[in-house]
């Protein structure tokens, strides 16, 4: 069972699952199919597999007795968790609905899981978490699956509340889980509200590129892929009660990053490579802002031989190709034509 299977992560994840050799299971994709969910992301999974090893269920993971009978219904063995609420913005606008989705999500499929699995073998729950939890770095020095939680933002709060919840299942009730913690990530199917597709639309439309403050903080960048072939791996060799880390060990300034998307635009519109750069407008920064992230994933890689597979150059180019070839998918997703269509084929949301 795959929670968020339609969002940005989780749906690169279940088309990553069906293109491994090693993976021959089946997955059920469980998603309330909220703004950032698109069932469009799978329509090639979809009618490839679906009704033999692919499943989709509606579901608000908070309702506790339908994730028991999804659990029930389709005998699940591991459940991979991505299903959350995950714009810091929007965090600081409705920190309740973060509580909800994050906290109370997180805790009503553990006890599900918990019910249904009771003692059986061979069963396993993996929850996806973020860096944010560690709070902000200085200029130097790595969080480590070790650092200490420090969030400073109501989204990390709720994730942070999250883990700790996953970690409280394993040793209290012997549950077998494991965490990670990852760094932005990027590629595509991501909504077009987070820093890369945003840049990339807004420079596509002509509009402002709003930067926080004086554009200087910095993150480290994970090619999506990247991502799921970690998460695969701890699913397969990773140890119970253990928390890895995944991380792109590629720090970037978000001025810089957002200069590097206007030059690559650029040049492949065939402009001069500043062409867009005018277009950059600094904001007032976002409150609680932390200022530096970056990943030591020493753990993962030699634990369990991980390693990423893209450098951020070709990561970029291939998600802006990719954002250029699909310009129908945002305008679909961002004019609200995919919410009429989720509402007509599945009721309304929620």
């Amino acid at each position: 069972m795959v929670t968020g299977g339609a969002g940005f992560i989780g749906s690169n994840f279940v088309r990553y699952l069906f293109s491994q050799k090693d993976f021959s299971g089946k997955i059920v994709n469980v998603d309330s199919l909220t703004y950032a969910g698109n069932l469009e992301n799978l329509a090639d999974i979809s009618s490839q597999f679906d009704g033999s090893r692919y499943f989709f269920e509606k579901a608000d993971i908070t309702d506790k007795a339908v994730m028991q009978t999804i659990l029930e219904k389709y005998n699940i063995d591991t459940v991979v968790h991505f299903a959350a609420e995950s714009h810091v913005d929007r965090s600081i606008e409705n920190p309740g609905a973060f509580v909800m989705t994050n906290v109370v999500g997180t805790y009503s499929l553990l006890e599900s899981a918990r019910n249904f699995w009771k003692n059986k073998e061979g069963v396993h729950f993996h929850h996806i978490s973020t860096d944010e939890v560690y709070g902000s770095l200085g200029d130097s020095g790595f969080f480590h699956e070790t650092t200490p939680y420090d969030p400073r933002s109501p989204y990390s709060s709720s994730k942070a509340s999250s883990d700790h919840f996953v970690n409280a299942y394993y040793h209290t009730f012997g549950l077998s889980v494991t965490i990670s913690n990852c760094s932005n990530n990027y590629g595509p199917y991501q909504f077009p509200e987070k820093l890369i597709p945003l840049m990339i639309s807004h420079i596509r439309e002509g509009k402002n590129l709003p930067v926080y403050g004086d554009g200087k903080n910095i993150r480290d960048w994970l090619y999506v892929d990247d991502h799921n072939s970690a998460v695969w791996l701890i699913l397969k060799n990773g140890k119970s009660g253990e928390t890895y880390n995944i991380g792109g060990e590629n720090e970037w300034e978000n001025i810089r990053l957002v200069n590097a998307l206007c030059e690559k635009i650029a040049v492949r519109d065939g402009k001069e490579r500043d062409f867009y750069k005018k277009l950059i407008m600094f904001v007032n920064d976002r409150p609680g802002h932390d200022r530096r992230y970056a990943i030591n994933c020493d753990k993962i890689k030699n634990e369990l031989g991980w390693k990423q597979a893209y450098n951020f150059d070709s990561g970029l180019d291939e998600t802006i190709e990719w954002y250029a070839e699909n310009s129908e998918w945002i305008s679909r997703i961002k004019s609200g034509e995919y919410s009429k269509w989720i509402e007509l084929n599945y009721g309304k949301r929620g």
